[in-house]
């Protein structure tokens, strides 16, 4: 079963001094992209978690925020070091009064320091890591409950219009074996009425013809059409990379169906190589959402 890129979950692990919270949305993309909003004290483990997500999710643009919780109060930082911030304002103060600067030092002006003003509490991260897990694991099992969802539905709509499309190259099939010897009756009549001694080279003529009416066959592209179709339901069956390969089987249908409708002789056929390119479009705009 194939699996749309769309899609979103939400996991959640306590236990009795910690509550962590993780928010999972996925969108389309052609590669695999994540941003990730954390904590100040879980920046250090920022390379285990996008790991963590490459491993389960191989293809979309993913958002994760994680929150976590001591009793009610949400940790945005750190605990403030106090000698950090002793350290830094006496440092302004040194730079202020060698480059002769009257103004007033600013809370702002601190705050271009932050990143020494937090106590590095790695100890605590490493307490709370295993829960943070959980909770992305969690996370990730409703989001892919909802894209394994949506990908049933792209599914069902896909072989819908595979199915318009083989209907179409049927008809093609069948139609151009007429519609060839009709083309191939019509120029040997013109023919006739231009060669004055028909007669003394009806074969050499009639070779002539059989390989103009053979430009506009269309047997060998309905055959890969039909291969390309087949394909396209086998890989709906492994989503391994899906997405990729449909796109590529896309392109090759695509191909096949502009090459009957400029061998097309007759309006029937192009209207049927119309409604299967129309098809072919619409299948390019939906596996643009598969995994």
């Amino acid at each position: 079963m194939i699996s749309s890129m769309t899609g979103y979950g939400k996991g959640i692990v306590t236990n009795d001094e910690f509550s962590v919270e993780a928010e999972i949305k996925t969108v389309n993309s052609r590669f695999l992209d994540i941003s990730l909003r954390l904590p100040k004290f879980l920046l250090n483990k920022e390379f285990e978690i996008r790991e963590r997500l490459k491993s389960k999710i191989k293809r979309g643009k993913v958002y994760l925020s994680i929150s976590v919780k001591k009793g009610d109060v949400v940790e945005k930082f750190n605990e403030i070091d106090p000698d950090s911030v002793k350290y830094v304002l006496t440092l302004l103060k040194d730079i202020k009064k060698a480059s002769k600067i009257k103004d007033k030092i600013k809370l702002s002006d601190i705050l271009l320091f932050q990143n020494v003003l937090y106590k590095d509490d790695y100890e605590q991260a490493e307490q709370e890591i295993e829960l943070i897990y959980q909770a992305i694991d969690y996370s990730i099992i409703e989001l892919n409950k909802m894209r394994d969802a949506e990908g049933l539905e792209l599914e069902k709509d896909l072989k819908n219009r595979l199915a318009i499309i083989e209907e179409a190259v049927n008809f093609i099939e069948n139609y151009a074996r007429v519609s060839v010897k009709e083309y191939f009756e019509k120029i040997k009549e013109r023919a006739t009425q231009l060669v004055n001694d028909f007669s003394n080279n009806t074969e050499r003529l009639n070779v002539e013809l059989a390989l103009l009416s053979e430009r506009a066959d269309v047997t060998e592209e309905c055959v890969r059409l039909k291969s390309h179709i087949k394909l396209f339901y086998e890989t709906l069956e492994k989503p391994e990379e899906a997405g990729r390969k449909l796109n590529f089987i896309v392109q090759e249908m695509n191909r096949e169906a502009n090459t009957i409708n400029s061998k097309s002789l007759s309006t029937e056929i192009s209207h049927k190589g119309i409604l299967i390119k129309e098809e072919i479009e619409k299948i390019r705009e939906q596996i643009q959402n598969i995994e």
